[in-house]
């Protein structure tokens, strides 16, 4: 175990470390050379509950669209959650992480149990949805926004809430959504025909998202297709359209490679459908088993095939003679495109880049060269002083991509590898290079040509010794800062909630607390249900002797031993206290034990 002493040294080392890699990298070169993962999401699907959509809507295309989208989302590790709302948020959902089948059946269930109400604010739904992204956030996840709605407001004039406020709003949440990389998706929905497209299509357009229309659950399978796979940079592969003739018409669906986690098989038609599923062996799968999913609803099918062995699986397809049925696949990659860094340190006009750029999957490079034999890869050179942008060929090496480029001018250079082939692309982080001229090339005319370079070396280190003295001063005072919030915590908090009106109380939820560091809120304990607002005025942080301390607001009331206590300062909690939280509003009380598992 360190002393206080050798912390601090330890702390100075660090910083110094630091300095000087920073000093020997002088000057600096942007090479950002890894992507982060696209193929797990973090989606937050905003859905207009206004009663304008109950002619813009009434066959609740919405509610569809968002089960399926969930449907689609791998059941690993992909999150979402769900705002619906009017001129106020009616119903959320934190983002939930998809572990199984039936946490897709949870978020289902929530979209099946949304009601309508009055009025709209659209630029509610879409400032919702991005605290919902910002507070639950996972690094390595794609995010994104779905919206559907019809792009209208419909403001309660008892409020005052003006046009012109509603849209500043939404210029912020569309700028701040802009800012943090969320595209926003837009289905407009459209059955009176009445639909903002315009609106609608802005949003998207600034965000780098897509914009769609739609008055028919048909248009759904093409429309998330398209979404799900733009956002996590696939490819959507058309499968026949098919006339039903009252038989099995086969279909065959080719897995291209070992590297695809999952298929999803997407068919819509307007009358029943039944399916049956052979393999490449030639085996037949059952629907569902262990690894084929099946998720239905009124408006489609969707077989998800998990894992599957590359090869011709073969779909065979029963459907209503005469029935169209239409079958989109999009599969689902864990792959990377990774650009090795240049080697040189610095660059100029006339010098040539060396390009290496390769697949790889859990940060390991790819050998399978059947997964290269169709892939094709160009190197994009964004010019960042002219703006001009241009494409250079690469080789397929069979495991890599590489090339070489030569620098035309003294200037700034954003170079990207994008790799694709039929069902999927990936693309490399941004990689700056810098090919202008320094300070240090410049040549001194003056007659005595050893003062310019002394000067040239003294100034630097005199600046680098200042800011050193600056850092050492501080960092102790950082470091016990940052120390303190990230203190854990250990235990776990009993939560139950009590109606008041009928005496009911849920079951026991338990919490644990190791995995917050710092401080957290009870509203982040309750899933951070919207009717629960106000308790994020209800804060803990951690205490000596495994202990916890919870401080809140005047306006919330916090019982012990049937006595209000005053939490304003801090009331530490040890092992087996209990408070009791009431929320006259609602006329609920939340029931609190703190159980501390070292005690």
């Amino acid at each position: 175990m360190f002393s206080r002493d050798r912390k601090w040294f330890l702390v100075i080392g660090i910083i110094c470390a630091m300095i000087m890699i920073s000093i020997s990298a002088w000057p600096p070169q942007t090479a950002n050379a890894a992507s982060p993962s696209a193929s797990k999401v973090d989606a937050v699907l905003v859905v207009d509950v206004s009663n304008s959509m109950n002619t813009s809507d009434p066959g609740k295309i919405g509610n569809e669209a968002m089960k399926m989208f969930i449907d689609m989302l791998s059941t690993q590790n992909d999150k979402v959650g769900i705002v619906a709302y009017t001129d106020v948020v009616q119903r959320e959902k934190a983002l939930l992480n998809i572990k199984s089948e039936a946490d897709k059946q949870e978020l289902k269930a929530f979209i099946d149990g949304l009601n309508r109400g009055a009025y709209t604010d659209t630029s509610v739904g879409v400032k919702e949805a991005i605290r919902i992204l910002q507070d639950g956030k996972t690094a390595g996840h794609a995010p994104m926004i779905v919206m559907l709605a019809d792009g209208n407001n419909d403001l309660n004039k008892a409020t005052g809430r003006t046009e012109s406020q509603s849209e500043q709003d939404m210029a912020k949440a569309v700028a701040e959504a802009k800012k943090s990389g969320v595209p926003i998706y837009t289905i407009g929905l459209n059955a009176d025909g009445k639909l903002n497209k315009n609106k609608l299509a802005d949003i998207a357009q600034q965000t780098g998202g897509k914009s769609f229309i739609t008055s028919s659950a048909d248009d759904l399978p093409n429309i998330l297709s398209e979404i799900f796979a733009s956002n996590l940079k696939l490819k959507v592969v058309p499968l026949q359209s098919i006339t039903a003739n009252g038989n099995y018409q086969d279909v065959t669906v080719t897995v291209p490679n070992d590297s695809v986690l999952e298929a999803n098989i997407s068919i819509m038609s307007s009358k029943p459908v039944d399916a049956r599923l052979i393999d490449p062996a030639g085996n037949t799968k059952s629907i569902p088993s262990s690894d084929v999913l099946l998720s239905k609803s009124k408006s489609y099918s969707l077989i998800k095939l998990l894992k599957p062995v590359a090869g011709d699986w073969k779909l065979q397809v029963k459907g209503v003679r005469q029935d169209q049925i239409d079958i989109n696949l999009v599969f689902n990659y864990d792959l990377e495109l990774k650009l090795d860094a240049p080697s040189a340190k610095s660059y100029k006009k006339g010098d040539t880049v060396q390009i290496h750029s390769y697949l790889t999957s859990n940060n390991q490079q790819l050998q399978d060269k059947e997964l290269y034999a169709n892939m094709n890869a160009v190197l994009e050179v964004k010019d960042l002083d002219s703006g001009t942008t241009n494409e250079v060929p690469l080789t397929n090496a069979g495991d890599a991509f590489t090339g070489s480029y030569t620098i035309p001018d003294e200037h700034d250079y954003q170079l990207i590898v994008r790799a694709e082939e039929k069902s999927f692309y990936r693309e490399t982080q941004p990689l700056t290079i810098s090919a202008k001229t320094g300070t240090g090339s410049s040549t001194n005319t003056g007659t005595t040509g050893q003062a310019a370079p002394a000067e040239k070396s003294t100034l630097p280190l005199i600046l680098s010794g200042l800011g050193l003295i600056v850092l050492l001063a501080a960092a102790y005072f950082i470091w016990k800062a940052v120390k303190k919030a990230n203190r854990g915590f250990v235990g776990q908090i009993v939560l139950e909630i009590r109606d008041e009106n009928t005496g009911e109380k849920t079951y026991p939820q338990y919490k644990k607390l190791n995995t917050f560091r710092g401080k957290f809120n009870l509203h982040q304990l309750l899933q951070l249900a919207p009717e629960f607002a106000g308790t994020d005025k209800v804060v803990f942080t951690p205490a000596n002797q495994d202990r916890i301390m919870v401080r809140s607001t005047p306006e919330i009331t916090i019982e012990k031993s049937g006595r209000a206590v005053d939490a304003g300062r801090g009331l530490e909690l040890k092992n087996g206290d209990r408070l009791t939280i009431p929320l006259a509003s609602m006329d609920k009380t939340i029931l609190l034990e703190f159980i501390s598992v070292n005690s």
